[in-house]
């Protein structure tokens, strides 16, 4: 990794002694490093050069005559003062976002732009859904989607960067959110089809004991929820090394005779429809499974916005395999 090497580890002091006031772009160079931890990486994130991003660091450095970042070789480290100082930023910037954000709202709702944050277990699934919605009914928002993990989605939304986010609920993380429940949804075990269990249905949950679960990685909250299912019944599940970074991936896996998995009702039709050597096993009730909704910032000035956009989506999406939420 090519980082730039400082003249002197601790970084100047303004003439008068006393910090000056950060810059917006400054802010955000330094949060693109805290959480990528590379330069090259924060760089294309926040749509900047390389050099700029350093540049635009050294100078938030200078204003507050603190060392926010240790650059070496091999590695970007933030220090104590910087992970404080990391705090505030978000905050100054989630309340500039705020700001920027009334304004809009105030003009004219479902107009302008909305980033809207969505987690890979629910994108391929739900997202033709939204934005065919979208596209008929709010024909003036500007909609950015956003596909990440959670706590990239949950920090992002704290940042301001993101506006709006759909996920499993709760949404958890540091920071309040507003969650707005849109569904309920099943787990449906996926197997090969020359499984004992394949087409069964009304299984109990404890079948998991004498299976081998395949997970997504680390980072997904469909692997823990997966997990909490099998600790639950006394399984234990991913003991071996064999990982899936996605739904589409992990199924293939099981198409090879790897093991079986857990597939969210609204991604089986999609995901166990491109193989012919899967099989479905349905839960007995209770059926195991998640809720998805919205999460939003709490005090958002497009709360009442947010509320019509889940009812329009809640009237959309009945006609998938899912349990609508009433709020």
């Amino acid at each position: 990794m090519n980082t730039p090497q400082p003249k002197s580890s601790k970084p100047a002091q303004s003439k008068s002694g006393a910090p000056r006031t950060p810059s917006v772009a400054q802010l955000r160079a330094f949060l693109a490093v805290v959480e990528h931890l590379h330069f090259r990486e924060a760089a294309a994130a926040v749509g900047t050069s390389q050099p700029a991003l350093s540049g635009a660091l050294a100078a938030l450095e200078e204003a507050l005559g603190a060392q926010l970042v240790e650059r070496t070789t091999r590695k970007v480290i933030i220090t104590p003062l910087g992970e404080r100082v990391a705090v505030h930023a978000r905050r100054a910037l989630a309340a500039l976002h705020s700001l920027t954000e009334e304004v809009e709202v105030s003009r004219r709702p479902f107009t302008g732009p909305l980033h809207l944050g969505v987690i890979p277990t629910v994108a391929p699934y739900l997202l033709p859904t939204v934005l065919r919605l979208v596209r008929e009914s709010y024909p003036d928002l500007d909609l950015h989607v956003h596909e990440e993990r959670t706590p990239s989605l949950l920090e992002g939304l704290a940042a301001g960067r993101l506006d709006l986010l759909l996920l499993a609920l709760p949404a958890g993380g540091s920071a309040p959110t507003r969650d707005i429940p849109l569904f309920d949804e099943d787990f449906v075990l996926v197997t090969p089809p020359d499984h004992e269990l394949a087409g069964r249905v009304d299984v109990p949950r404890d079948v998991l004991l004498d299976l081998d679960v395949l997970l997504l990685e680390e980072g997904h909250c469909l692997r823990d929820q997966a997990l909490d299912l099998c600790r639950e019944v006394g399984a234990e599940a991913g003991g071996g090394s064999t990982r899936a970074a996605g739904l589409s991936t992990l199924v293939q896996l099981v198409a090879g005779g790897l093991g079986v998995t857990l597939l969210p009702a609204t991604a089986l039709e999609v995901e166990a429809g491109r193989a012919d050597r899967l099989a479905a096993v349905r839960f007995a009730d209770p059926a195991p499974g998640r809720r998805i909704g919205l999460a939003a910032r709490p005090g958002s000035a497009r709360s009442a916005e947010y509320d019509r956009f889940a009812d329009s989506l809640r009237a959309v999406l009945r006609d998938l395999p899912v349990r609508i939420v009433s709020h």
